[in-house]
């Protein structure tokens, strides 16, 4: 059934009802869905109907097999990976940018939303304080961008020769810890360098990355022959939250010549205080830098910025111009499809332009600062109690801890806390996951969610106890 604009008129409204609703009541729901894999698909018909169907079945059809699949990210105790948080004006902004459907890949086929996002981005540039002069794009994730900071660097070690002879013999090696995110690797692979030639450097006890080990590693490849190309440092990595010093790595990374690449994904959004503003201590001498507004800044998934001190290094990697995308304003504007991988751009610098502007950046900073202040107070209980412990030291909001409710060994303190944490999931009640720190089975918590309350942290801390107890008895 064709749906004219007056019907659609009726059930956008009705849409916007059911969503308020779903705001509304989502932290009544079960955080994480109880499906069992194929449940949802048994529920989908083999082939596509042959007519249309009504608004009403197809409605009812989503909240009746769609919905009971769906694990509730915005539900104000989900706690697990890193949020992927929106917001109320980010969701209107979402509408707004369906219902244009506006392909951004140049000025020329929306000059707004090229203005817009180079607007967005300058004011993302100065609440983080990053370095004058540095330029943003926004992509859909963090694991594009850092691809494409390794892909940038690699066309500057070779002189853009890659780009047009293929990657060369002599393997190019990339820098990170053990504690880096998958992306890495896979970006890696992607830009045809192999596994092989990512190079793990040692870590402190802390598991930051060791300025020390990370110039050996980087001379004692130059010695052997292979071409140093890029450090990957983190700030937040995803199991602890471990913050790299880049004060001491850009160091290194400047003596030796190798591009430095900063992946602050999540932890990023604390540099918008003044108080962290240490966070991105010597940035000014690193060569990109991606975090994601899309995790703790309240925009819908996704929206990820990137930040480069050589915006020319970055077109001249990705810049190809076939007749079709010749225009007369190419030179005074930003056409972002040059500055990255998809030709086809979303108009996402909306949605973050939406919600700075109805946060405003003090608003957003009393929410961050809010966030950390649950994490603060989570760590107070767990260190006043005797039967839990905190495996790796809290950072931001965040904080690695285990149930320890008696002298057992490890192999057992790791069974418990693996119990626990399944039992704690399979109750609905809140969403937690897992890492392993040294050996040991800890629980994650990121205290960080857009509908987040006090009082929903003084139930989890009192759910996890109680669930606790029952596993003991």
């Amino acid at each position: 059934m064709t749906m004219n604009i007056r019907e659609f008129r009726d059930r956008a409204h009705q849409l916007v009802d059911w969503m308020a609703d779903f705001l509304e009541q989502v932290e009544t729901l079960p955080v994480k869905s109880g499906v069992k894999p194929g449940e949802i698909l048994k529920q989908l018909p083999a082939s596509p109907p042959g007519k249309g169907e009504s608004f009403d079945e197809i409605f009812a059809d989503f909240q009746h097999a769609i919905m009971p699949g769906i694990t509730h990210w915005q539900h104000p105790k989900f706690f697990a990976y890193f949020n992927a948080n929106a917001s109320p004006p980010s969701v209107l902004a979402e509408m707004l940018m369906a219902t244009l459907g506006a392909q951004c890949m140049i000025w020329e086929t929306s000059p707004a939303a090229a203005e817009l996002e180079e607007r967005t981005m300058e004011w993302l540039a100065k609440m983080l304080g990053l370095p004058a002069g540095w330029d943003g794009v926004i992509h859909d994730t963090a694991s594009a961008a850092t691809l494409i900071s390794i892909l940038s660097a690699r066309e500057k070690l070779t002189g853009f020769a890659s780009n047009r002879k293929g990657v060369g013999r002599t393997p190019m090696r990339v820098y990170a810890t053990s504690e880096t995110h998958s992306s890495i690797e896979k970006a890696v692979r992607i830009a045809g360098l192999g596994s092989e030639n990512l190079v793990k450097v040692n870590t402190k006890d802390d598991l930051t990355m060791d300025p020390v080990a990370l110039r050996k590693a980087i001379r004692q490849d130059r010695e052997a022959g292979f071409l140093p190309l890029a450090v990957i440092s983190t700030l937040g990595t995803t199991s602890t939250l471990a913050i790299d010093d880049l004060k001491t790595l850009v160091v290194v990374t400047n003596e030796e010549g190798v591009w430095h690449h900063v992946d602050a994904a999540y932890a990023g959004t604390a540099a918008i205080l003044p108080e962290y503003a240490g966070l991105l201590e010597g940035i000014e001498k690193c060569d990109s830098f991606v975090f994601n507004p899309h995790k703790w800044m309240f925009v819908n998934f996704d929206c990820t910025a990137y930040f480069v001190k050589d915006r020319e290094q970055l077109i001249r990697t990705f810049e190809i111009l076939p007749e079709y995308l010749k225009t007369k304003s190419r030179g005074e504007v930003n056409d972002y499809r040059d500055w990255g991988i998809a030709l086809g751009r979303r108009f996402r610098a909306l949605k973050l332009w939406f919600v700075i502007r109805s946060y405003g950046v003090e608003g957003l900073q009393e929410k961050v600062r809010q966030h950390i202040g649950f994490g603060k107070q989570f760590e107070k209980w767990i260190k006043e109690s005797s039967d839990f412990e905190i495996i790796y030291p809290r950072n931001l909001n965040f904080m690695v801890f285990r149930w320890h409710p008696k002298a057992v060994d490890e192999d057992e303190l790791n069974k418990l806390n693996r119990e626990l944490i399944e039992r704690i999931n399979r109750s609905g009640q809140m969403f937690l996951t897992h890492a392993v720190v040294k050996g040991k089975y800890g629980i994650r918590i990121v205290l960080g969610q857009t509908y987040l309350e006090d009082r929903h942290v003084r139930q989890a801390w009192e759910q996890i106890n109680e669930m606790a107890a029952e596993l003991n008895s």
